[in-house]
């Protein structure tokens, strides 16, 4: 049996980042794939600009989460160090696609079926497509790896650091434990007629902070909260972030108190990388200890 003529021609469609090919001459796929051409320029610009998977704002407000400077720097390096991976990973994987169409291209020069020759055109085609949407992720992962550098140093510029030890981010733990306790103490028990879960209470006993103190700090400020509102006035986040900063200073002796209690240096200088050791006087030795609030 013989198909209509208008069924066997093929309509052809190249765009910039895709090749559409259909066995049919209806006019309706005709103008479809007119349209596709015409439009095909400005949707390969447009979506340049989204082969990342967060934008910039989701990246420094719901991705890096930490809520002192010096966490918010350890994230944001890890998110340039897993970067930097993933690019690496990318590079290699498309030299060796390179290599294997090198390959195919010395292959489709010493081929003489006729075939063959046109199975190698398709593998061709098929790893150049593809070599052109690898690097449309590749340019993404460097956008996101730029923007992450420029972060660092906005937040070393924050903190007055050239550079950052072991020992700084220590000593920023406690401050950085306490705040993430209490901001998320405080989320419990919004929903809770201000009474703090019982996961929360765990994270203050583990810090060394009494839960009846800490329940009396959240109330507290829920009760100011109302009155302010009550006044018509509006409370703003960074209240929030003065009130936690109050509560780190607060209790920030606790945890290594709580820690000297049980036997434990909460910090052993001696075992950290980048910072001097500290001469003890006395005998001449290391000393490998930091002193706490008793």
């Amino acid at each position: 049996m013989t198909l209509p003529k208008d069924t066997t021609t093929e309509l052809t469609s190249i765009t910039p980042d895709i090749n559409i090919q259909l066995p049919q001459a209806k006019p309706e796929y005709k103008s479809m794939l007119s349209n596709i051409a015409e439009k095909a320029p400005a949707i390969a610009q447009a979506s340049s600009n989204f082969y990342k998977s967060h934008s910039q704002m989701m990246s420094v407000t719901l991705d890096v989460t930490a809520i002192t400077p010096i966490r918010s720097v350890k994230h944001s390096l890890a998110e340039i160090e897993k970067t930097k991976a993933a690019l690496q990973e990318g590079y290699f994987k498309m030299k060796k696609e390179e290599v294997k169409l090198k390959k195919l291209e010395r292959k489709l020069l010493e081929e003489t079926d006729d075939l063959e020759r046109e199975m190698l055109e398709v593998k061709i085609n098929e790893k150049q497509a593809q070599a052109a949407s690898s690097r449309g992720y590749v340019e993404g992962a460097v956008r996101k790896l730029n923007f992450f550098t420029n972060q660092y140093d906005n937040l070393m510029k924050k903190i007055g650091k050239d550079e950052l030890t072991e020992e700084d981010y220590e000593l920023e733990e406690i401050k950085y434990h306490i705040m993430t306790c209490m901001k998320q103490a405080l989320n419990s028990a919004r929903p809770r007629n201000g009474v703090i879960d019982e996961g929360n209470m765990i994270y203050l006993f583990d810090l060394g902070i009494n839960a009846a103190q800490a329940q009396l700090e959240v109330m507290s400020y829920l009760n100011w909260e109302n009155e302010l509102v009550k006044k018509g006035q509006a409370p703003e986040h960074h209240h929030t972030v003065q009130w936690l900063e109050a509560c780190a200073e607060k209790w920030a002796h606790c945890p290594g108190d709580f820690a000297n209690s049980r036997g434990f240096d909460i910090m052993d200088r001696t075992s950290l990388t980048n910072t001097p050791q500290i001469e003890d006087k006395k005998n001449g030795t290391q000393s490998s200890k930091v002193q706490t609030r008793k």
